[in-house]
């Protein structure tokens, strides 16, 4: 167990120095790789720095167990001995630990022989715009016979060491919009002679906030966030133009489109009413991470009972939800909150931390699903 976590942690810190942002991940791409093959693996390249590795087993059919490898753009605060040496970039949302546990797992897994094969996917690009969809359209679900595919989030609002359980949508289908109104300017004492955007980027505001009060079934959930807001050049000139934008957020992706269309169809309304333009442009990103509820069956069967609880939903969004869309998937969080070592930061901290030891348990966990799986 010692030289265990001896591996896993000096692993984990050297991963953590050198952070790298979406597709550009040339070191801890290459880095990864020589790990692998250290380990008897071959390595297939995918989505550009991403790696996909094989293990034959007794049967043809596949698990396949998924770590994103990128970081995020925010300057390190930890002051740590192994922070990130790239400035302005840190692994501040555990990707660090997550690509730990995969490379634990296939270190597991080289000498031993497995009733089913396995797919370890290596994925970049998770925090946008996307990479496993990429990997998806590779082709890989038609290359392997993969049964179900597994995943695991380091989450610092669970406690230390406890994992994360929830049937069915677990994270929250997102898209972004962008929406600029077009007025017409005038003097501030004489509005009459132009159309103010200002005014109508306030009545558009209070209506997309009504989408959520009276267009969305009570018993539903969804989010319209409006997060920025620019317009105006002086206190005494009717603005011309507005630029609002924000996000939306859904676990059905039904409720999800009618979002999206009450958007549309208030722009436009609001146009004609106040006799200003608007253009809206919404994009659409990861959909609904849904949890199939046997496998989730299944990852509670392999842990104790205080070992887990099962969770409500998060607004949170994970690219993870493409993989399930191919197969059947389950993915899960792993608690690092810890008030006494100080591990209290959120994701996407520049103080975000963890005990490497936790990752063990990621590890006993994937291995217990491997040997579990089917029974």
């Amino acid at each position: 167990m010692e030289q265990q976590l001896q591996w896993v942690t000096s692993t984990r810190r050297m991963l953590h120095q050198i952070p790298e942002l979406g597709f550009s991940l040339f070191k801890t791409s290459q880095t990864v790789k020589e790990i692998m093959e250290s380990l008897g693996y071959q390595v297939e390249s995918v989505a550009s720095t991403g790696w996909i590795a094989f293990k034959q087993g007794e049967l043809n059919e596949a698990i396949a167990f998924r770590a994103d490898m990128d970081a995020l753009p925010v300057s390190e605060t930890t002051n740590v001995e192994f922070a990130s040496q790239h400035p302005g970039k840190m692994h501040a949302c555990g990707h660090d630990g997550h690509m730990t546990m995969l490379l634990g797992l296939a270190k597991r897994l080289a000498a031993k022989s497995t009733k089913y094969s396995v797919v370890f996917i290596f994925q970049p690009a998770e925090e946008g715009p996307g990479g496993a969809k990429i990997i998806v359209d590779s082709g890989l679900f038609g290359r392997y016979d993969i049964k179900a595919i597994f995943g695991i989030h380091l989450y610092p609002g669970l406690p230390e060491g406890v994992f994360g359980l929830c049937e069915g949508p677990m994270m929250a289908q997102n898209g972004e919009f962008d929406i600029t109104i077009q007025g017409k300017s005038a003097h501030g004492a004489q509005p009459h002679l132009g159309s103010d955007a200002i005014l109508v980027q306030a009545a558009l505001i209070q209506g997309l906030h009504s989408i959520i009060s009276r267009n969305l079934n009570p018993l539903d959930s969804a989010v319209i966030t409006v997060g920025t807001i620019h317009g105006g050049e002086a206190r005494n000139i009717i603005a011309h133009s507005v630029s609002l934008c924000g996000t939306i957020r859904a676990f059905n992706e039904n409720v999800y489109s009618m979002l999206k269309q009450r958007i549309h169809t208030l722009t436009e309304g609001c146009a004609a009413s106040y006799g200003a333009s608007i253009s809206t442009l919404i994009k659409d990103y990861y959909p609904p991470v849904v949890n199939d509820p046997k496998l989730v069956q299944l990852a509670s069967s392999v842990l104790k009972e205080h070992e887990y609880s099962h969770i409500q939903p998060l607004m949170i969004s994970e690219d993870f939800s493409f993989y399930q869309q191919a197969v059947r998937g389950c993915f899960v969080l792993l608690g690092t909150g810890s008030e006494e070592k100080g591990y209290i930061h959120p994701l996407h901290s520049s103080n975000f931390n963890f005990d490497e030891a936790v990752l063990l348990k990621g590890i006993d966990f994937f291995e217990n699903i491997l040997i579990s799986f089917g029974e």
